[in-house]
């Protein structure tokens, strides 16, 4: 009887082991550490880094005008799976819900944010919420060569070289590559600090990309079924570490530890879905909302400004490696598309300021679902849309022309 209890004991603690959220990231700076070429490249890279960090801090503290909104390109790649295969579109699909999960992340913009009130932000003086002003989005135009995609194109890939499980490939420098495939027992990794030019990669593990039903194969599981995981692992790309590193003070919080100090210190990562404010490390309260601790998709909700400025600062570092052309002409759209009113009650009006043949508008949710999607081929200025049976919240919508997309958040009260 005793023996049976055991066994039971140790299968319910591999099960809860199963259901924590792991990282890959330590082991990937491991082995950057101990290749002596990348260690240098990378030194460099975050000496660079902190000249910016310096800049955007001195513009931060003289109040500055905002930041305009940065654009990053994104590909998207699912080595696994065959280019004939009869999931391609659904996978496309469940690529551009993870995009648009990011976009609200990044841009405080997701509807769990609503959850840091008064009373849970006074568990963490000093702590404010971050807002990157980023849209990500994958690629259209001049793809590489030999990829089969043309102008118009979702730079979405299947079976390519990525299957042998190497995290660069050199075809796609100049994007934020997003891989999807078996992490090696991790929910997924990046490096500290991402490279475009060498095409460096976020990878997440198959049942922890996109959100909603996924595709055959590539199911969201639960507890990590809401996208968060490309959300923290992306975090890493832009040069955030854990918070857990260990206790600092205010005299070394900028250099130790995470190296942000609106962080509150913590020396253990945190699991599962604890209220806020009840749990302590280093004698203060753990921000277990924070994206780039360990807790569940659904009680993470927020980066702080001290993160949003480490983002920012390593996006000013490596921005000259980003590629510029392979993106739409979202400064033409953005010139000339306007939405009123916003917030709406769900009925709303599109303005266009000059014509356009053909174009499609898509509204999405904040899990990626997709609530309306039409195709206009006529010249009217001016589209009036009424969704039906649907929620408040926030939604995002997607706007096509040719080769132009851009995407904007509305607001259903």
């Amino acid at each position: 009887m005793k023996s049976k209890l055991l066994y039971f004991a140790i299968f319910l603690f591999q099960i809860s082991l199963s259901q924590q959220r792991t990282c890959g990231k330590d082991a990937k700076m491991q082995e950057l550490m101990n290749n002596p070429v990348a260690l240098q490249n990378y030194i460099n890279l975050q000496n660079k880094f902190e000249v910016e960090l310096s800049k955007v801090q001195n513009q931060q503290n003289r109040a500055a005008a905002p930041y305009q909104t940065i654009i990053i390109p994104v590909a998207v790649h699912f080595p696994s799976v065959a280019t004939n295969s009869t999931i391609k579109a659904c996978l496309r699909t469940l690529a551009q819900s993870q995009i648009n999960i990011l976009n609200a992340d990044y841009n405080a913009a997701n509807a769990d944010i609503s959850q840091w009130t008064t009373t849970v932000s006074a568990f963490y003086p000093g702590t404010t919420i971050g807002n990157l002003n980023v849209q990500f989005v994958i690629a259209t135009q001049n793809h590489p060569a030999g990829t089969g995609l043309v102008n118009g194109d979702l730079a979405v890939t299947f079976g390519t070289d990525y299957l042998n499980g190497a995290d660069n490939d050199t075809t796609w420098n100049g994007y934020v590559n997003l891989v999807c495939r078996d992490a090696n027992g991790n929910l997924g990794y990046s490096q500290l600090g991402g490279v475009p030019n060498i095409a460096d990669t976020v990878v997440i593990n198959f049942d922890a990309f996109g959100s909603g039903s996924g595709c055959t194969g590539y199911i969201p599981s639960s507890p990590y079924n809401l996208g968060r995981t490309l959300t923290h692992e992306l975090g890493h790309y832009f040069n955030l570490d854990h918070p857990f590193i260990g206790c600092t003070t205010a005299t070394n919080c900028a250099t130790a530890g995470d190296k942000v100090c609106d962080t509150p210190p913590s020396n253990l990562a945190t699991y599962g879905c604890p209220a806020a404010g009840a749990t302590t490390k280093c004698n203060v309260k753990t921000l277990t909302m924070n994206y780039m601790d360990y807790t569940d998709d659904a009680c993470m909700y927020m980066f702080t400004k001290g993160q949003e400025n480490r983002m920012r600062a390593y996006y000013n570092t490596i921005s000259s490696q980003l590629k510029t052309n392979v993106l739409s002409n979202n400064e033409f759209l953005a010139r000339n598309f306007s939405i009123e009113p916003n917030p709406n009650n769900g009925t709303f009006k599109i303005n266009l300021k000059e014509q356009l043949n053909d174009y499609s508008i898509e509204i999405f949710d904040v899990t990626g679902r997709n609530v309306f999607e039409n195709n206009f081929k006529n010249q009217d200025l001016q589209q009036i849309i009424s969704l039906k049976n649907t929620t408040t919240g926030i939604y995002f919508i997607n706007f096509k022309s040719d080769n132009s997309i851009l995407t904007r958040k509305i607001i259903i009260e």
